[in-house]
């Protein structure tokens, strides 16, 4: 069965080519992109905002993830993103509004 992700943090990831994305996580997460970092699969992980409200746009974005895309684990061997078509793009940016990250 597959484990439903909930999210209640937003990261900033910078991949190793220097290119810099938001993205929804959760303290779990948080420890993968940090296994990650630390294992040269992205340059670095940084917490924007803990304690974020479950909104309908994080509801929104957390339903597209859990649809599309699997909780990696820590066996991972290297960084996989969460590509987002643009109505999903939307719902991100209003989320770093609603959190003054945007």
């Amino acid at each position: 069965m597959k484990k439903y992700m909930t999210f209640d943090m937003v990261q900033e990831i910078t991949l190793l080519d220097g290119r810099v994305y938001p993205e929804l996580g959760n303290v779990v997460m948080n420890g993968r992109a940090e296994y990650a970092e630390e294992h040269g699969f992205i340059k670095q992980v940084r917490i924007l905002k803990l304690n974020i409200p479950h909104s309908n746009h994080v509801e929104r974005v957390e339903r597209y993830i859990n649809d599309h895309y699997s909780d990696p684990g820590f066996s991972m061997d290297h960084w996989e993103e969460w590509v987002k078509p643009p109505e999903i793009q939307k719902e991100m940016q209003a989320i770093l509004v609603d959190n003054r990250l945007g």
